[in-house]
């Protein structure tokens, strides 16, 4: 690629008329901070493609130093997929990744994208062909604490399912897996999503999400002008249960005639599953609650829409 952008992030950008930042900090190495950063955590959200090419989402867990970063273009992870996950076995050599630190705690996050070096018994090694950080926008503040994870697997339910739905309606994060067509950053992204409880709308068997106000880089929907297949990733903070979700994803550029988007609100796109899996108690972690993001606070008007 010419500059740091793909073709569908490059279209997305000119569909939503806008100019992402001139320095927009994206680099093909890590910086010095992001390295230092990621061994700080003790999670890490991650995602790659199936046989198929579908987006496959997941967190790794450790203690703090399971991630490190020999040099500024390798992380390794010392941590796999928990057996039982769906997609455990797509995070291999050879495939893409996408991977997201983010600390709820101080609200930093950053992402690197590229390829899985290699993967064995001890956990992965990836190449980083991209790498930058996201602004603290949108996430709530949480400490976390270990805990005690179940070794009962991840099993197909329904999206009606009263145990789904109370999830979705509860969440005011969750995590968005998708896949681009280009090969220069890896093809695989994950991202986060914040907002009030409710903020994801179950509305006619599909969700839909509000597009806030962000950092004009456009990855997430430029991978969905390219591919709308997307992974979704909810994780209840309080009891460690994974959901994760599979659908198509259409973009509603523009409100309906004669209408206007709720304010804070940009964009929405409609999430249509394909597939569901949950798993009780996953992660062996638990995170407690802070406060909101001041700017998740402001979105209230998306919540109060019809």
């Amino acid at each position: 690629m010419d500059g740091p952008f793909h073709a569908g992030e490059l279209a997305a950008q000119a569909r939503a008329g806008v100019n992402p930042p001139g320095v927009t900090g994206i680099r093909p190495f890590m910086p010095d901070q992001h390295r230092a950063f990621f061994p700080l955590l003790p999670y890490l959200f991650i995602a790659t493609v199936d046989e198929v090419g579908w987006p496959v989402a997941t967190v790794l867990t450790g203690a703090p130093g399971f991630v490190s970063s020999p040099d500024a273009t390798t992380l390794e992870v010392h941590a796999l997929p928990r057996a039982g996950e769906p997609g455990a076995e797509f995070f291999r050599a050879g495939r893409p990744f996408g991977a997201l630190g983010l600390d709820f705690a101080t609200r930093r996050r950053n992402r690197a994208n590229g390829l899985i070096e290699a993967a064995d018994a001890r956990g992965l090694r990836l190449k980083v062909l991209q790498s930058f950080g996201n602004c603290p926008q949108y996430i709530q503040t949480r400490a976390v604490e270990t805990a005690p994870a179940s070794p009962v697997p991840a099993e197909a339910v329904a999206i009606d399912a009263p145990d789904v739905v109370a999830q979705i309606a509860g969440a005011d994060t969750f995590f968005v897996a998708t896949v681009s067509g280009s090969a220069e950053n890896g093809g695989v992204d994950i991202s986060h999503r914040g907002g009030l409880p409710g903020f994801v709308k179950n509305m006619g068997g599909q969700l839909v999400v509000p597009d806030f106000r962000g950092n004009r880089f456009m990855n997430t929907l430029g991978n969905l002008v390219e591919n709308p297949r997307a992974a979704l990733l909810f994780v209840d903070f309080d009891t460690g249960d994974l959901l994760h979700l599979r659908g198509r994803v259409e973009i509603d550029w523009d409100p309906p005639p004669g209408q206007a988007w709720p304010e804070g609100v940009q964009r929405q796109w409609r999430f249509r599953p394909e597939a569901a899996w949950r798993r009780p108690a996953a992660v062996p972690l638990r995170w407690t609650f802070g406060d909101f993001s001041p700017v998740t606070l402001m979105t209230k008007a998306w919540n109060a829409a019809a």
